[in-house]
């Protein structure tokens, strides 16, 4: 394939960043090393969206990559994994400020959450913290590949995010990176102070090489525009963030290596107030001081350990790729002196313990003149997921599900700028539940109910297609189909069994078909990109709320559709801007075959983006961003002029940022980021669609981050 390269000035420069934004080129965010010798292929820019590397360019969908220099910049003001995503991806749902990430949907509809391939979602029973387990420090860049995607299995009907984890590119025996960074509201300090610390260690000696490090982040207390304490619930005030992370690589002879992945994650709150409940859509939710009973909140550990190896010429010219990984993972939700599900106060903790086998062969071939390449393998998949209490009751029983799910994914030079791409994926996978007893809602086990257990067969074949052609910088189009699997959130069913067996459960899996067009454009100092999608599901699921205020799984058929754009300039050596747009809507049919819009905890409002960045030498570099979401409004209160859940209107929110950092000398930088800028009082969209008063909580005021960083 004719590369094409070319040879960026780089001297004036500490770095120079340069954002293919999007949604048809696969929305690139990289950066262009500091050598004014270097030359670069753009071509050479890979993602794992069909389960090997590849050139991005090539890839018949939309895909957002986030390099490590872009999480560097946006770690100069918010260490927000979750806030980081949110400002940078088209299409997903900006950050809720909370603990937990519920309501950050990506087009619509739920994501599978990966690290190095590893699942970190928990299907069965969504705790809404997969997005939060690792720190951005760990993280080499983030893949985000978008719309149903049948090459990755269950749980994946928005798309998904792998984090993929640092290597080793260093050819020293050692050298490593210090970084420690304060943060402070220096309008309202008081208890606001926090702090960053990290290090990281890499080496390489002959066949050995190794990155080990970690990182211990503390935030202080939170408050609003106004120098109000946020409420606590599920917030992240007084919190502690801790990772450890360790990554061994052995190179067995030039074609093959074998590696060793280990992730520690925790996330707790050790908060000193408790909430004061205002009034919906008057007044907001604040943190007094008090003394929360309960266990700390959060993710307590998020533990990730993956073997790998990887033979180049396994047999012929066939790539191997094997990977045996674990994954055992807890999140603790916030106590509560009562409930409807259960009978007095009580806390609950979602556990899930996973254990998989993943292999992968590419095989390269040709028809003729026609080359082509066929990627195949199978994964292996055991997750046990339960919720109980801290008291020992048990919420959720155990759900032991094994899943078996061949693949094949096929690629041809159809000529010499088209590609076509195609896959099938059949999804076998079965849950068992032993019997056990619902817990009890009132005094003396009243309530309470012996349920007999079963089997749940969930089965489903996924096809994708898509063709791109990349002749024409001016106009590179693609189109693409494709279908997502997921398994409906069992636990949530189980949990609130009202009968004796749980036979009549709709095991149906939900099926995600995903169409999309779009075109990447680049012309001189302009690149542009748009995509239109949508996606629909015959018998999808959303949380709707009952008479009794409990959210419960509602199946119906759904739609959802909109499109992003992005533009970029390079405007010249020392300034560079872009923006983005993306405007997401969703609806579900009732039984009566009319319409409903899908909630505020599905559906976000439109998100737009612009950043201007300054770099006037080499050493010196500053960013300015903006963010807004709009307005979102489809619903009316009941009869009692309440909104139901998800359903309260949504006002438009602006928030800036800035950041610099300054390169003193080949050892020693410093930066500077300040998030919300201008100290704006607002709702956060969450807290706003919402319609309960313990989510109606402003977001967070200026905070500022100063860090010191030194590398050898």
């Amino acid at each position: 394939m004719k590369k094409h390269f070319f040879k960026i000035p780089t001297k004036p420069f500490l770095f120079l960043s340069l954002f293919f934004s999007v949604s048809t080129y696969a929305q690139i965010t990289d950066t262009i090393p500091t050598n004014p010798n270097e030359v670069i292929s753009v071509d050479e820019v890979i993602v794992t969206a069909g389960r090997k590397s590849e050139n991005i360019n090539q890839i018949p969908s939309s895909v957002t990559v986030i390099s490590q220099k872009q999480i560097q910049e946006q770690l100069e003001f918010t260490a927000d994994i979750s806030q980081i995503i949110g400002n940078l991806v088209p299409g997903l749902s900006v950050s809720n400020n909370k603990s937990n990430n519920a309501g950050q949907t990506l087009r619509g509809r739920a994501i599978l959450v990966l690290i190095d391939g590893i699942p970190q979602s928990t299907p069965l029973m969504n705790g809404s913290r997969d997005i939060r387990t690792i720190d951005p420090s760990v993280i080499e860049r983030i893949e985000v590949i978008k719309g149903a995607t049948s090459i990755y299995g269950n749980g994946s009907g928005g798309g998904i995010i792998n984090y993929i984890t640092k290597k080793n590119f260093n050819k020293n025996p050692i050298s490593g990176q210090t970084s420690v960074g304060l943060r402070v509201n220096p309008y309202n300090s008081k208890e606001t102070f926090g702090y960053r610390v990290s290090q990281f260690l890499s080496g390489n000696s002959n066949k050995f090489s190794y990155m080990v490090g970690g990182s211990i982040d503390y935030t202080g207390l939170q408050r609003d525009g106004e120098g109000l304490v946020l409420g606590q619930t599920d917030g992240t005030s007084n919190s502690y963030q801790n990772n450890v992370y360790t990554k061994l690589n052995y190179q067995i002879n030039d074609e093959s290596f074998v590696s060793v992945m280990y992730n520690f994650y925790n996330s707790t709150q050790h908060s000193k107030y408790i909430s004061k409940n205002g009034v919906f859509g008057v007044s907001p939710t604040i943190g007094v001081k008090g003394e929360d009973p309960g266990k700390a909140t959060g993710t307590p550990f998020n533990h990730n350990l993956i073997v790998r190896y990887n033979n180049n010429a396994i047999f012929g010219k066939t790539q191997f790729d094997a990977s045996f990984y674990l994954n055992s993972f807890r999140s603790m939700n916030r106590y509560v002196q009562s409930a409807t599900a259960w009978y007095g106060p009580g806390q609950t903790k979602i556990n899930s313990n996973k254990k998989g086998i993943r292999l992968n062969f590419n095989t390269p071939f040709s028809l003729g003149n026609i080359p082509g390449e066929v990627t195949y393998g199978l994964d292996l998949l055991n997750d046990v997921t339960y919720q109980d209490l801290t008291d020992g009751r048990v919420y959720i029983p155990k759900m032991n599900m094994t899943s078996f799910a061949p693949y094949a994914q096929l690629k041809l030079d159809l000529f010499q700028d088209l590609v076509l791409k195609g896959g099938l994926r059949y999804e076998n996978a079965q849950v068992k539940i032993k019997d056990f007893r619902t817990i009890a809602d009132g005094p003396n086990g009243e309530g309470s109910i012996d349920v007999e257990g079963g089997k749940f067969p969930y089965k489903g074949t996924t096809f994708n297609a898509g063709l791109r052609y990349t002749k024409f910088d001016l106009f590179n189009p693609f189109v693409s189909f494709t279908q997502g699997f997921s398994i409906n959130e069992l636990g949530r069913i189980v949990r609130s069994a009202e009968e004796s067996t749980l036979t009549n459960v709709n095991t149906k899996p939900i099926l995600t078909n995903n169409y999309e067009v779009g075109f990447s454009s680049r012309y001189k100092m302009l690149n542009f990109t748009a995509a239109y999608f949508i996606s629909t599901s015959s018998d999808g699921v959303s949380l709707v709320e009952n008479s009794n205020g409990l959210l419960r799984p509602e199946r119906a058929p759904e739609r959802t559709y909109g499109f992003e754009l992005t533009l970029d300039a390079n405007i010249s050596r020392e300034w560079k801007a872009g923006a983005t747009y993306a405007h997401v809507e969703g609806k579900s049919e009732k039984t009566d075959g009319s319409k409903k819009y899908l909630s505020g905890a599905r559906v976000a409002p439109p998100k737009a983006t612009a950043y201007l960045r300054f770099s006037p030498n080499r050493n010196l570099n500053l960013a300015l961003n903006w963010l807004m979401t709009g307005d979102r409004n489809h619903f009316s209160p009941n009869n009692n002029g309440v909104y139901l859940s998800g359903e309260a209107p949504v006002k438009t929110i602006n928030l800036f940022n800035l950041s610099g950092n300054y390169q003193l000398n080949q050892n020693w930088g410093i930066s500077l980021g300040i998030d919300n800028l201008f100290n704006t009082t607002y709702y956060t969209v969450a807290s706003q669609y919402s319609a309960n008063v313990a989510n109606y909580v402003r977001g967070v005021g200026t905070t500022a981050t100063f860090t010191v960083n030194y590398k050898f």
